[in-house]
């Protein structure tokens, strides 16, 4: 394909290898409220919709009802746990490193939490120059709405048609789509199909994401 103009990032999943971690202290939380769910099933679930959101499935399989601060209370122990476990994604910085084209992160989580996780792995200087960083907190929309990547590419100066949107997980990859987005899906083992499904292009491995992109192989290494 013909390089796009932009390329919008995903965070989680994507960029950070944070999903999985989040979610076993999630799922570690709610257990004490007498929720009883498969790590993998959970992470399939709860991947790329909006957190308020899965907290809500949560409650609806718990014996009690989770206290008001739940969801803050994660946020503090999860962020926690982050700055031990926390990793970035398998061959991403190489991919970073390549660009030669503008570049954003657009997620559904809020703006601290992206900064913490892309600081914690060493990611941020590639996004903090020119304002790069994009949550639907900032715009109260979230993925499957396509309102967040909508935003991205306003602000980055370029049609939807011109951007490309990796992502990892089925609200992302139909957000991309209904925003007219091409989408690339980062898939597991247990969710190719569903991505493709969708209408992604997926791919397993970050090295792949070379040719997709008709990257440059001469890195260009950022800040």
């Amino acid at each position: 394909m013909t390089k796009p103009g932009c390329i919008i990032f995903d965070c989680d999943g994507v960029l950070v290898d944070s999903e999985v971690i989040g979610v076993k202290v999630l799922l570690d939380m709610a257990s004490e409220y007498g929720v009883t769910m498969d790590l993998q099933e959970a992470v399939e679930e709860f991947s790329g919709i909006r957190l308020r959101e899965g907290i809500k499935m949560l409650q609806q399989k718990a014996k009690s009802p989770f206290p008001d601060d739940f969801e803050l209370a994660f946020r503090k122990r999860s962020y926690e746990v982050f700055k031990t476990e926390m990793r970035p994604v398998k061959g991403i910085r190489e991919i970073l490193d390549s660009l030669t084209m503008p570049f954003c992160v657009a997620s559904s989580g809020p703006v601290e939490k992206m900064i913490l996780n892309l600081t914690i792995t060493g990611l941020l200087p590639y996004f903090e120059e020119g304002n790069r960083i994009f949550s639907g907190y900032q715009i109260n929309s979230w993925k499957p709405d396509p309102g967040i990547f909508l935003h991205a590419a306003k602000m980055m100066g370029f049609s939807p048609a011109d951007c490309v949107v990796i992502e990892d997980s089925k609200a992302g990859v139909i957000a991309a789509q209904r925003g007219g987005f091409k989408a690339y899906g980062y898939a597991k083992p247990f969710n190719g199909d569903e991505l493709k499904k969708e209408g992604a292009t997926v791919f397993y491995d970050m090295k792949e994401l070379t040719n997709l992109l008709s990257l440059s192989s001469t890195a260009v290494q950022h800040p």
